[in-house]
This record gives structure tokens, C-alpha cells and sequence, in this order.
């Protein structure tokens, strides 16, 4: 697993991936089935607004968070800027709390594993507030992105296991 993240001036940069005993095929379709990304994403609900999911322009909408007969979270809002299936979904960030840009891609590996990268850029909200707290928070924020990554490679093998 590769992990980075860095902060400069306005935005700040995530990187993460993790290797997956599976196709990049089978990586790139499990990825992208947004209605099933709560599965794997921790505390993340994702449904398509606009389009078909599966193209440059179509709208996503994923909420982060907890429902206690209500929610507490933020909602993320995204449009996909580049779909090159089965390779790597772009997505602008547009919401109020995340804003920029996200990439996940898959790359072969040897053996008909594959690897699968999540990067982002993201103008850390409230300003300078933001830009301060973000060391405070980044662990947390880059534990959670890397445990639903495990998560996602667990997921994968065990819908495989189950084809088997």
C-alpha cells in the first residue's frame, strides 16, 4: 500500500491504494456500482443524480456519515470529468464541504492481481481554520480512506469466491 498525503497553500493531496487479487475488470466494476460503494466505503451512502454513472458528465451524490433518525455527516457532490473504462474514473468534487478533484484508477499487476489507487486534491474547507486543523484530522481521515480500500479488496474476493 502506497500512502501521501500533503498540504501546501490551498490544496491539499491523498494518495492511497491497495492490491487486489482480482482482474482489473472485476476491480474497475465494483469500483464503479456507486449504489454499492456503502458495502466497502465507511459510513458512505452513493447514488447517481444525473446520467448513467458511467459517463463524463453524470452526477454523483455521496453522504458520509451516521443515521440516528437523522443524519449527521456531509454530503459530497461530484461530477465524472473522465471515464476510461476499465481503467480510471476522474470526478470534480462540487459540494460545499469537498471540493476539487479525485481519481481512482486500477493498473494490472503480475499473477492477475491488480492495484488500486485513490488520489485526491481537495481544497480543505473553512479556510485557514481548515488548513490548520487538517493535521489534527488527516490521521483519521487517511486511517478511513485505507480501511475502506482493505475493504474494497476484501469485498471483491469474497463476490469472486461466491461466482466461484
Amino acid at each position: 500500500m502506497i500512502d501521501y498525503a500533503e498540504s501546501c497553500t490551498q490544496m491539499t493531496e491523498v494518495r492511497t491504494s491497495v492490491d487486489i487479487n482480482a482482474s482489473i475488470e472485476e476491480v474497475f466494476a465494483a469500483f464503479t456500482d456507486w449504489a454499492a460503494q456503502g458495502e466497502w466505503m465507511v459510513g458512505t451512502t452513493v447514488e447517481v443524480t444525473k446520467g448513467d454513472g458511467r459517463s463524463v458528465g453524470s452526477e454523483l451524490s455521496a453522504f458520509t456519515g451516521m443515521h440516528l433518525g437523522f443524519k449527521i455527516g456531509f454530503l459530497d457532490t461530484m461530477t465524472i470529468t473522465a471515464w476510461e473504462a476499465p481503467y480510471r474514473v476522474d470526478v470534480l468534487h462540487t459540494g460545499r464541504v469537498v471540493k476539487g478533484t479525485g481519481v481512482m484508477e486500477v493498473v494490472a499487476l503480475a499473477g492477475g492481481q491488480s492495484r488500486f489507487l485513490w488520489s485526491e486534491d481537495l481544497d480543505l474547507p473553512l479556510g485557514a481554520l481548515g488548513r490548520l486543523g487538517w493535521p489534527l484530522v488527516r490521521p483519521a481521515f487517511i486511517a478511513g480512506v485505507k480501511h475502506s480500500l482493505k475493504q474494497l479488496g476484501r469485498y471483491i474476493e469474497q463476490q469472486i469466491e461466491q461466482k466461484g
